[in-house]
């Protein structure tokens, strides 16, 4: 009895010291904890990606440590340095250093307008004469910068924008549109459009390099998605304008 304890207990040690060698292991935990980037300004990626983080690393039988960023920049800035994953719209800009899962949920962006504005649509926005306010390294803002021609872009903060929509020095405001419809009511006779600029993709991302690793977490957000735990985070956050992707 003693000797078949004994190889259960060798066996079972070998079977994790094989398991803290697999590649995406290595590449999940480099320093032992897994590290997670997290946008602060973004109140779902933010409480989906915490709940994320919590079932992954006990997935991993790990230790989370929340690394919080006040915008999607810096989270894209410390990619390589900071954390391990990371929670933040997928965008062609960002994957020079970036890997990307297939996104889990879509959010939409649109506009805050004064209701007096003549713009009343998304096709309103790109001509002259029109400012738009945005912030500087969001996801809808690298879009507006690939599809805006004729209309100002200005790269201001959440009062900055709000303050310039009241004076009118800022005729439209970029946003998401949960953010938006909750400026709003600071803003008295204002108004969020209906259409969309995007539907923001958003995703868990790794260091380019890092391809078991993004292997890994394609296929444990694709076992998340079908059990509904994406569904019931999204959900639990009440955020408007937020579509779960299948």
């Amino acid at each position: 009895m003693r000797s078949f304890t004994l190889t259960v207990l060798i066996l079972a040690a070998s079977i994790c010291a094989l398991a803290q060698g697999d590649p995406f292991r290595r590449q999940l935990l480099p320093t032992g904890k897994l590290r997670v980037g997290l946008n602060a300004g973004n109140p779902l990626t933010s409480r989906v990606g915490t709940d994320i983080g919590h079932h992954l690393a006990q997935q991993l039988g790990a230790e989370v440590i929340f690394i919080e960023y006040p915008t999607p920049g810096a989270v894209t800035d410390a990619v390589g340095r900071e954390w391990d994953i990371a929670f933040v719209a997928a965008d062609p800009e960002r994957m020079a250093a970036i890997a990307f899962t297939p996104p889990y949920v879509e959010l939409d962006a649109t506009y805050l307008v004064r209701s007096d504005s003549h713009i009343q649509s998304i096709a309103d926005v790109d001509r002259p004469g029109v400012t738009i306010a945005t912030a500087a390294t969001a996801a809808y803002t690298l879009v507006l910068k690939r599809d805006i021609r004729r209309a100002t872009l200005v790269f201001l903060s959440s009062d900055e924008a709000l303050t310039g929509l009241q004076a009118g020095t800022v005729t439209a405001i970029a946003g998401l549109r949960d953010t938006l419809l909750r400026s709003a009511s600071r803003v008295p006779g204002s108004q969020v459009l209906t259409d969309n600029i995007t539907r923001a993709q958003q995703a868990i991302a790794v260091p380019k390099e890092n391809a078991a690793a993004l292997a890994y977490l394609t296929s444990y957000l694709a076992d998340l998605k079908q059990s509904g735990f994406i569904a019931d985070a999204v959900r639990k956050t009440g955020v408007a304008g937020a579509s779960v992707v299948p």
